[in-house]
Protein backbone atom coordinates (compact mmCIF):
# COMPACT_ATOMS: atom_id res chain seq x y z
CA UNK A 1 0.00 0.00 0.00
CA UNK A 2 1.25 3.61 -0.88
CA UNK A 3 2.03 6.10 1.54
CA UNK A 4 0.18 9.29 2.16
CA UNK A 5 4.22 11.11 1.66
CA UNK A 6 4.38 8.48 -1.77
CA UNK A 7 1.27 9.90 -3.13
CA UNK A 8 1.48 13.34 -2.07
CA UNK A 9 5.75 13.81 -1.71
CA UNK A 10 5.17 15.50 2.01
CA UNK A 11 4.68 14.31 5.54
CA UNK A 12 1.92 14.47 7.67
CA UNK A 13 2.36 17.06 10.14
CA UNK A 14 2.44 16.30 13.65
CA UNK A 15 0.40 19.17 15.58
CA UNK A 16 -0.52 19.66 19.05
CA UNK A 17 -3.74 21.20 18.08
CA UNK A 18 -5.68 22.20 14.92
CA UNK A 19 -4.35 24.86 12.58
CA UNK A 20 -5.67 27.84 13.15
CA UNK A 21 -6.36 28.24 9.44
CA UNK A 22 -6.08 25.15 7.52
CA UNK A 23 -6.18 25.18 3.46
CA UNK A 24 -8.64 23.17 1.58
CA UNK A 25 -6.80 19.34 1.62
CA UNK A 26 -4.24 19.81 3.89
CA UNK A 27 -3.93 16.69 6.06
CA UNK A 28 -2.43 16.56 10.35
CA UNK A 29 -2.09 14.51 13.49
CA UNK A 30 -3.51 15.86 16.19
CA UNK A 31 -1.31 14.55 18.72
CA UNK A 32 -3.64 16.48 21.51
CA UNK A 33 -6.29 14.41 20.74
CA UNK A 34 -4.79 11.73 19.14
CA UNK A 35 -6.49 11.86 15.71
CA UNK A 36 -5.94 11.96 11.91
CA UNK A 37 -7.36 15.00 10.74
CA UNK A 38 -8.37 16.47 6.94
CA UNK A 39 -9.83 19.96 6.09
CA UNK A 40 -12.07 19.64 3.38
CA UNK A 41 -15.07 21.94 1.15
CA UNK A 42 -17.66 19.35 1.18
CA UNK A 43 -21.22 19.95 -0.29
CA UNK A 44 -24.36 20.45 1.10
CA UNK A 45 -26.69 17.76 1.84
CA UNK A 46 -30.45 16.50 3.00
CA UNK A 47 -30.54 13.65 5.21
CA UNK A 48 -33.34 11.17 6.61
CA UNK A 49 -34.91 11.35 10.10
CA UNK A 50 -36.72 9.75 12.74
CA UNK A 51 -40.54 10.37 11.87
CA UNK A 52 -42.80 11.62 14.13
CA UNK A 53 -45.37 9.96 15.54
CA UNK A 54 -47.90 12.02 14.66
CA UNK A 55 -48.57 12.97 10.67
CA UNK A 56 -49.49 16.54 10.82
CA UNK A 57 -49.14 20.34 8.73
CA UNK A 58 -49.57 23.46 9.28
CA UNK A 59 -47.32 23.13 13.08
CA UNK A 60 -44.71 24.94 14.41
CA UNK A 61 -41.81 24.20 15.62
CA UNK A 62 -38.33 25.36 17.16
CA UNK A 63 -35.10 24.37 18.68
CA UNK A 64 -32.15 22.69 16.83
CA UNK A 65 -31.52 20.19 14.81
CA UNK A 66 -30.60 17.21 17.96
CA UNK A 67 -33.06 19.18 20.14
CA UNK A 68 -36.10 20.29 18.83
CA UNK A 69 -40.11 20.58 19.38
CA UNK A 70 -43.27 20.24 17.13
CA UNK A 71 -46.53 21.00 18.27
CA UNK A 72 -50.23 21.79 17.34
CA UNK A 73 -50.89 21.57 13.32
CA UNK A 74 -53.92 19.93 11.29
CA UNK A 75 -53.45 15.95 10.70
CA UNK A 76 -56.53 15.43 8.61
CA UNK A 77 -59.07 17.15 6.92
CA UNK A 78 -60.69 20.46 8.82
CA UNK A 79 -58.61 19.85 12.47
CA UNK A 80 -56.26 20.63 14.63
CA UNK A 81 -54.50 18.82 17.37
CA UNK A 82 -52.75 20.32 20.41
CA UNK A 83 -49.81 17.07 20.73
CA UNK A 84 -46.11 17.92 21.58
CA UNK A 85 -43.55 15.67 20.29
CA UNK A 86 -39.61 16.22 20.99
CA UNK A 87 -37.11 15.26 18.90
CA UNK A 88 -33.27 14.17 20.16
CA UNK A 89 -31.12 14.06 16.85
CA UNK A 90 -32.88 10.44 15.50
CA UNK A 91 -36.00 9.83 17.24
CA UNK A 92 -39.20 11.72 18.43
CA UNK A 93 -41.00 11.11 21.74
CA UNK A 94 -44.06 12.34 23.11
CA UNK A 95 -43.97 15.97 25.51
CA UNK A 96 -47.05 17.89 27.19
CA UNK A 97 -49.82 18.79 25.23
CA UNK A 98 -50.48 22.46 23.74
CA UNK A 99 -53.04 23.89 26.37
CA UNK A 100 -54.99 25.19 22.82
CA UNK A 101 -55.33 22.87 20.17
CA UNK A 102 -54.57 25.04 16.87
CA UNK A 103 -52.62 24.42 13.33
CA UNK A 104 -50.96 27.28 11.36
CA UNK A 105 -49.36 28.72 14.61
CA UNK A 106 -45.78 29.98 15.21
CA UNK A 107 -43.13 29.37 17.34
CA UNK A 108 -39.85 30.27 19.15
CA UNK A 109 -37.13 29.24 21.60
CA UNK A 110 -35.14 26.29 22.54
CA UNK A 111 -36.60 22.50 23.32
CA UNK A 112 -36.71 23.46 26.93
CA UNK A 113 -37.67 27.03 26.24
CA UNK A 114 -40.23 27.24 23.68
CA UNK A 115 -42.76 29.37 22.52
CA UNK A 116 -45.75 28.77 20.68
CA UNK A 117 -48.28 31.64 19.69
CA UNK A 118 -50.91 32.78 17.28
CA UNK A 119 -53.01 29.71 14.80
CA UNK A 120 -56.77 28.48 13.48
CA UNK A 121 -59.39 26.36 14.88
CA UNK A 122 -62.26 25.31 13.41
CA UNK A 123 -64.37 26.91 12.74
CA UNK A 124 -62.95 30.45 11.62
CA UNK A 125 -61.18 31.46 14.82
CA UNK A 126 -57.97 33.36 14.83
CA UNK A 127 -55.96 33.07 17.35
CA UNK A 128 -54.01 35.90 19.91
CA UNK A 129 -52.78 32.63 22.75
CA UNK A 130 -49.27 32.60 23.80
CA UNK A 131 -47.73 29.55 25.29
CA UNK A 132 -44.55 29.03 27.41
CA UNK A 133 -43.42 25.48 27.32
CA UNK A 134 -40.60 24.42 30.21
CA UNK A 135 -39.35 21.22 29.03
CA UNK A 136 -42.67 19.15 29.88
CA UNK A 137 -45.51 20.99 29.88
CA UNK A 138 -47.10 24.26 28.50
CA UNK A 139 -48.29 27.41 30.24
CA UNK A 140 -50.17 30.41 29.08
CA UNK A 141 -48.56 33.08 28.08
CA UNK A 142 -49.81 37.05 27.12
CA UNK A 143 -51.80 37.65 24.38
CA UNK A 144 -50.65 38.55 21.16
CA UNK A 145 -52.32 42.00 20.05
CA UNK A 146 -53.53 40.75 16.80
CA UNK A 147 -55.09 37.40 16.38
CA UNK A 148 -53.59 35.98 13.06
CA UNK A 149 -52.53 32.48 11.75
CA UNK A 150 -50.21 31.59 8.98
CA UNK A 151 -47.45 34.06 10.16
CA UNK A 152 -43.51 34.03 10.81
CA UNK A 153 -42.03 33.59 13.83
CA UNK A 154 -38.32 34.69 15.19
CA UNK A 155 -36.33 34.34 18.55
CA UNK A 156 -36.35 33.17 21.80
CA UNK A 157 -39.35 32.49 24.90
CA UNK A 158 -38.42 35.70 26.46
CA UNK A 159 -37.45 38.11 23.47
CA UNK A 160 -39.66 37.14 20.40
CA UNK A 161 -41.08 38.17 17.19
CA UNK A 162 -44.24 37.83 15.45
CA UNK A 163 -44.92 39.11 11.82
CA UNK A 164 -47.29 38.96 9.30
CA UNK A 165 -49.99 36.26 8.86
CA UNK A 166 -54.12 36.50 7.96
CA UNK A 167 -55.36 38.28 9.92
CA UNK A 168 -51.86 40.29 10.70
CA UNK A 169 -51.40 41.30 7.30
CA UNK A 170 -47.77 43.10 7.84
CA UNK A 171 -48.11 43.68 11.70
CA UNK A 172 -45.41 43.44 13.97
CA UNK A 173 -45.16 42.03 17.52
CA UNK A 174 -42.29 41.95 19.92
CA UNK A 175 -42.99 39.60 23.30
CA UNK A 176 -41.06 40.32 26.41
CA UNK A 177 -41.47 36.92 27.94
CA UNK A 178 -44.50 38.07 29.49
CA UNK A 179 -46.46 40.40 26.95
CA UNK A 180 -46.53 41.71 23.33
CA UNK A 181 -45.75 45.19 22.13
CA UNK A 182 -46.11 46.17 18.51
CA UNK A 183 -42.97 46.79 16.38
CA UNK A 184 -42.28 47.92 13.06
CA UNK A 185 -44.41 46.87 10.34
CA UNK A 186 -43.52 44.60 7.20
CA UNK A 187 -43.42 46.34 3.68
CA UNK A 188 -44.87 43.88 2.53
CA UNK A 189 -48.29 42.21 3.98
CA UNK A 190 -47.96 38.59 3.45
CA UNK A 191 -49.43 35.64 5.24
CA UNK A 192 -47.89 31.66 4.81
CA UNK A 193 -44.55 33.13 5.08
CA UNK A 194 -41.35 31.99 7.19
CA UNK A 195 -38.52 33.70 9.60
CA UNK A 196 -35.25 33.35 10.84
CA UNK A 197 -32.95 35.47 13.28
CA UNK A 198 -33.32 37.23 16.56
CA UNK A 199 -36.34 39.66 17.93
CA UNK A 200 -33.29 42.60 16.99
CA UNK A 201 -31.68 40.97 13.81
CA UNK A 202 -35.10 39.22 12.17
CA UNK A 203 -35.55 37.61 8.93
CA UNK A 204 -38.57 37.30 6.61
CA UNK A 205 -38.92 35.68 3.62
CA UNK A 206 -41.12 34.13 0.99
CA UNK A 207 -45.24 33.91 1.35
CA UNK A 208 -48.33 34.75 -0.61
CA UNK A 209 -50.46 36.57 -1.86
CA UNK A 210 -48.65 35.56 -5.31
CA UNK A 211 -45.63 33.68 -4.61
CA UNK A 212 -43.47 35.91 -3.06
CA UNK A 213 -39.78 36.22 -3.29
CA UNK A 214 -39.32 39.15 -1.08
CA UNK A 215 -37.09 39.05 1.83
CA UNK A 216 -37.23 41.68 4.88
CA UNK A 217 -34.25 42.04 7.47
CA UNK A 218 -35.58 43.45 10.91
CA UNK A 219 -33.19 45.53 13.55
CA UNK A 220 -35.33 45.53 16.24
CA UNK A 221 -37.57 48.70 14.92
CA UNK A 222 -38.08 48.59 11.44
CA UNK A 223 -37.84 46.40 8.20
CA UNK A 224 -36.00 46.65 5.35
CA UNK A 225 -35.42 45.14 1.69
CA UNK A 226 -32.86 42.34 1.47
CA UNK A 227 -31.94 40.02 -1.27
CA UNK A 228 -34.91 38.11 -3.13
CA UNK A 229 -35.42 34.37 -2.73
CA UNK A 230 -34.62 32.68 -6.09
CA UNK A 231 -37.69 30.38 -6.05
CA UNK A 232 -41.19 32.63 -4.75
CA UNK A 233 -43.22 30.51 -2.71
CA UNK A 234 -45.61 29.92 0.37
CA UNK A 235 -46.13 27.30 2.93
CA UNK A 236 -42.48 26.94 3.07
CA UNK A 237 -39.98 26.89 5.97
CA UNK A 238 -36.42 28.37 6.93
CA UNK A 239 -34.57 28.38 9.86
CA UNK A 240 -30.76 30.30 11.26
CA UNK A 241 -29.78 33.70 11.40
CA UNK A 242 -30.08 36.93 9.97
CA UNK A 243 -26.74 36.98 8.25
CA UNK A 244 -27.02 32.81 7.66
CA UNK A 245 -30.34 31.98 7.17
CA UNK A 246 -31.70 28.32 4.92
CA UNK A 247 -35.46 28.38 3.15
CA UNK A 248 -36.45 25.04 2.23
CA UNK A 249 -39.51 23.77 0.19
CA UNK A 250 -43.31 25.04 -0.23
CA UNK A 251 -45.84 25.44 -3.03
CA UNK A 252 -44.08 27.35 -5.66
CA UNK A 253 -45.56 29.18 -9.09
CA UNK A 254 -49.13 27.96 -9.85
CA UNK A 255 -49.23 25.28 -6.83
CA UNK A 256 -46.16 23.95 -8.28
CA UNK A 257 -44.26 21.92 -4.96
CA UNK A 258 -40.95 22.49 -5.28
CA UNK A 259 -37.96 20.38 -2.98
CA UNK A 260 -35.64 23.47 -3.49
CA UNK A 261 -33.41 25.09 -0.61
CA UNK A 262 -31.28 27.98 -0.59
CA UNK A 263 -29.14 29.77 1.73
CA UNK A 264 -29.25 33.65 2.97
CA UNK A 265 -25.71 35.33 3.84
CA UNK A 266 -26.83 38.34 5.02
CA UNK A 267 -27.37 39.97 1.46
CA UNK A 268 -28.53 37.30 -1.05
CA UNK A 269 -30.01 33.75 -1.33
CA UNK A 270 -28.18 30.75 -3.16
CA UNK A 271 -29.51 27.75 -4.14
CA UNK A 272 -28.16 24.61 -2.80
CA UNK A 273 -28.86 20.71 -2.39
CA UNK A 274 -32.00 19.77 -2.77
CA UNK A 275 -34.84 18.09 -0.14
CA UNK A 276 -34.87 14.38 -1.36
CA UNK A 277 -38.98 15.21 -1.38
CA UNK A 278 -41.04 18.01 -1.66
CA UNK A 279 -43.80 18.57 0.90
CA UNK A 280 -45.33 22.05 2.16
CA UNK A 281 -46.89 23.49 4.88
CA UNK A 282 -44.01 22.20 7.25
CA UNK A 283 -41.78 23.53 9.92
CA UNK A 284 -38.23 24.37 10.42
CA UNK A 285 -36.03 24.48 12.80
CA UNK A 286 -32.26 24.80 13.73
CA UNK A 287 -29.43 26.95 12.05
CA UNK A 288 -28.59 27.29 8.32
CA UNK A 289 -25.43 24.48 8.53
CA UNK A 290 -27.51 21.89 10.63
CA UNK A 291 -30.95 22.42 9.85
CA UNK A 292 -34.34 20.50 10.56
CA UNK A 293 -37.55 19.78 8.38
CA UNK A 294 -40.61 18.50 9.89
CA UNK A 295 -43.56 17.01 8.48
CA UNK A 296 -45.46 18.90 6.76
CA UNK A 297 -47.98 17.47 3.31
CA UNK A 298 -47.04 15.84 0.24
CA UNK A 299 -50.17 14.25 -1.22
CA UNK A 300 -51.64 14.37 2.48
CA UNK A 301 -50.09 14.72 5.80
CA UNK A 302 -47.02 13.66 6.68
CA UNK A 303 -44.55 12.47 9.69
CA UNK A 304 -41.52 12.82 8.03
CA UNK A 305 -38.39 14.50 8.96
CA UNK A 306 -35.16 15.57 7.59
CA UNK A 307 -31.87 16.79 8.11
CA UNK A 308 -30.29 19.43 6.41
CA UNK A 309 -26.45 19.91 6.89
CA UNK A 310 -24.75 22.81 4.89
CA UNK A 311 -21.66 22.63 3.11
CA UNK A 312 -18.63 24.68 3.41
CA UNK A 313 -14.83 24.08 4.68
CA UNK A 314 -14.97 21.86 7.31
CA UNK A 315 -12.40 19.43 9.63
CA UNK A 316 -13.05 16.32 9.33
CA UNK A 317 -11.71 13.58 11.57
CA UNK A 318 -10.40 10.62 9.44
CA UNK A 319 -9.38 8.12 12.49
CA UNK A 320 -8.19 8.31 16.04
CA UNK A 321 -6.10 5.96 18.17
Amino acid sequence: MSTYKEINGIKVESLGSDPPAPFVGQVWYNTGSNSLKYFANLSASWATGGNMATARNGLGATGTQTASLAFGGNPSGNTQINATEEYNGSSWTNGGNLGTARRCLAGAGTQTAGLGFGGYIVPGQNQVATEEYNGSSWTNGGNMGTARYKLGGAGIQTAALAFGGIGGTNATEEYNGSSWTGGGNLTTARNFLAGAGTQTAGLAFGGTPSEKTATEEYNGTAWTNGGNLNVGRLGLAGCGSQTAAVAFAGLAASSTRTAATEEYDGSSWTATANMPTYKFYLAGCGTATSALAVAGEVDSQVATTEEFTGGGPTTLTVGTD
